[in-house]
């Protein structure tokens, strides 16, 4: 009797006073999406990858998961070119293996097929890319269908793995599609090898020019990779558009000795017409560190450079002796010198602190020394004779000329920043191209080492593309390279500001 009464008891009700729920339906289905996604996953590791020839080179394309989508075409032993092509939860590696000997030959026995070449990529790339969707469909499916065999032991929970795993492929293929930049190759990045990474990005006159025609773009990178493949002994020689200006921006050195070594490179991979220093070279500005400016005088190009804080009026009269620097332009109060057919002014730092040790600069300090040069801007204005450039060492200076001037160049901050002002004026703050200089060695981790190539054009001396190098601090023989274009000259570039750290 008594077992009858606890059978015939009803249930006890939760003493919570809310209803009784079960997460197990929600569970379940993190589970599956996890399943799908690792299953994927897989399927994309395993066969998710097709071989292809794109012109003369033998290539393998492959999908892979990532959260910022974009194209990375692997040139190795040379580097690596970013393309943000696309915003989609998949990225499109494209490995270069080889460079096919027979077609290779072929193009350098008859150039003139090089004028085909352009169709013949876009064919080729276009008949790889559906290959490998075909190829990616069946590896995502495949691989979900059978982890999810392999957890659940149910052949319709499989299925479904499969079915889910196959709508977010098209899902993503859609977002891929609907965001899909064919202009991303105007704006690379470029991680490798620096001596290589002029020839791999080209020149930015010809993509202005081309702007609008992506498939001779395409042709181009190929055909540059091609050159790069075939050296044998030396990297080709960079030959830039003759109707470019170009600029290499330079900013606080801080005596490190390792900058002018890199700055040479520079010059010569890139073709420098004209060298900016936007001040800070020396570190504490005395007559003994004077001999460490003495390689400027055989870097091969014209050289301005304007006092930053960490330099003395002992290191400027040094800098101003012509019999020791040819090549050397110095600017302070607003002084414009015309330099490798540009027009360029400047200012001096107004105070000199090498130890950091006294009271902070005053701002205003430096918003008087902007003005006396927005003061010379215009009187080059008003004698027909406007500057192209202004350049001092802070920020602040440099923002005292907006609206004088189409382009200002500053420093002292250690970090990039480029900015258009609200008077039209483009401020472009570079970074430390000594890496911080010699004091960065007491941190626990060195600086970056950070210089900019800009590109000007020769007739109209305004600014049409820029490249942000960056070198690791211990490793100078690597490089990262971005591309960047005004956003008047390219609709689709982000817009400014663009901050750097």
């Amino acid at each position: 009797m008594a077992r009858a009464r606890h059978l015939l008891r009803p249930p006890t009700r939760p003493t919570t006073g809310g209803p009784l729920t079960s997460p197990r339906p929600f569970v379940r289905a993190l589970g599956l999406v996890v399943v799908v996604l690792f299953g994927a996953w897989l399927g994309l590791l395993a066969v998710g990858s097709v071989r292809t020839p794109v012109g003369p080179m033998d290539t393998t394309m492959t999908l892979r998961p990532s959260l910022s989508g974009g194209t990375k075409i692997n040139v190795s032993p040379l580097g690596a070119l970013e393309l943000d092509s696309h915003h989609a939860p998949v990225r499109l590696d494209v490995d270069v293996d080889r460079l096919d000997p027979v077609r290779s030959e072929a193009l350098v026995q008859h150039p003139e097929r090089l004028s085909g070449l352009e169709d013949e990529v876009t064919a080729d790339v276009a008949s790889g890319t559906r290959e490998l969707a075909l190829r990616s469909c069946v590896a995502v499916v495949t691989g979900a269908t059978a982890l999810g065999l392999a957890v659940y032991r149910r052949p319709r929970r499989a299925l479904a793995a499969g079915g889910l795993a196959l709508a977010l492929l098209a899902a993503s293929g859609v977002g891929a599609y609907a965001t899909w930049n064919p202009k991303s190759v105007l704006e690379p990045k470029f991680s490798g090898l620096l001596s290589s990474a002029p020839s791999v990005v080209g020149d930015a006159r010809s993509i202005v020019t081309d702007f609008d025609v992506y498939q001779q773009e395409l042709a181009r990178l190929v055909t540059n990779v091609t050159k790069l493949y075939d050296a044998t002994s030396t990297l080709p020689v960079y030959s830039p558009n003759p109707a470019t200006l170009r600029v290499l921006h330079v900013s606080d050195i801080h005596l490190n000795p390792a900058a002018w070594h890199i700055i040479g490179s520079l010059v010569e991979q890139y073709d420098i017409d004209v060298i900016i220093d936007s001040g800070d070279t020396m570190d504490h500005g005395t007559a003994v560190e004077n001999g460490f400016l003495d390689p400027i005088a055989d870097l091969g190009a014209p050289y301005v450079w304007v006092r930053g804080n960490h330099d003395s009026s002992v290191t400027q009269k040094y800098l101003e002796n012509k019999k020791r620097f040819k090549n050397v332009h110095v600017l302070d109060q607003g002084r414009t010198v015309t330099v490798g057919g540009l027009r360029v002014a400047g200012v001096g730092d107004p105070q000199f602190t090498p130890d950091r040790a006294g009271p902070e600069q005053s701002e205003d300090v430096q918003r008087v020394a902007g003005r006396t040069l927005a003061a010379a801007l215009r009187e080059q204005q008003r004698s027909g004779t406007p500057a192209d450039i202004a350049v001092a060492h802070e920020p602040e200076a440099a923002e005292e000329t907006d609206g004088e001037v189409p382009l200002a160049l500053a420093g002292h901050v250690h970090h990039r920043q480029n900015e258009v002002l609200k008077g039209g004026t483009r401020l472009m703050v570079e970074g430390s191209t000594g890496g911080g200089g010699l004091r960065a060695v007491q941190n626990k981790k060195p600086e970056q080492v950070l210089a900019s190539v800009l590109y000007l054009d020769r007739s109209t001396r305004r600014l049409r593309a820029w490249d942000e190098i960056t070198l690791g601090g211990l490793g100078l023989t690597t490089a990262e390279v971005s591309r960047h274009l005004p956003a008047d000259d390219h609709p689709d570039a982000s817009p400014s500001p663009i901050r750097f750290g």
